[in-house]
């Protein structure tokens, strides 16, 4: 069984799965990976770290905001630093996407391979924070 944050693809072949950090086969997780071009991998990781402490920056600087802000002002600052994560998660997942998505026939031996669940959520995550943001730049405090 692969760790949760381990499945960006999945394979058939010995129930295998690769993530950001590591493989995982037949639930046995090692530090290596398979990919080939480690400094897209790097770049990934580094995009997926900060796309995560801009979120969290976003959301204290939300609530400092609706608690010091005077009515009638927007949330502009969140609202540019949800919008940073967003970018930061489309640069990660567009990266990705290019150097691995086409390639995932090349993980296992040719096996049959498909995305797995944290690739899909990432996608998701981008356009989600995309309309937070955005929700953000209009919200007005009454």
């Amino acid at each position: 069984v692969s760790l949760w944050f381990q499945v960006w693809v999945v394979s058939d072949y010995a129930d295998s799965s690769v993530g950001l950090w590591r493989n995982c086969t037949n639930g046995d997780c090692s530090s290596s990976l398979s990919y080939g071009g480690q400094d897209a991998l790097k770049a990934v990781q580094a995009f997926m770290i900060l796309s995560i402490i801009f979120s969290v920056i976003s959301l204290v600087v939300f609530v400092f905001q609706l608690f010091t802000m005077e009515k009638g002002n927007r949330f502009f600052l969140s609202g540019a630093t949800m919008l940073v994560c967003w970018l930061c998660i489309l640069v990660g997942v567009s990266i990705y996407t290019h150097h691995y998505a086409n390639s995932n026939e090349n993980f296992y031996n040719g096996s049959s391979s498909h995305h797995g669940y944290c690739f899909i959520l990432t996608w998701i995550c981008f356009c989600f924070s995309f309309i937070i943001g955005i929700l953000y730049l209009v919200l007005r405090k009454k």
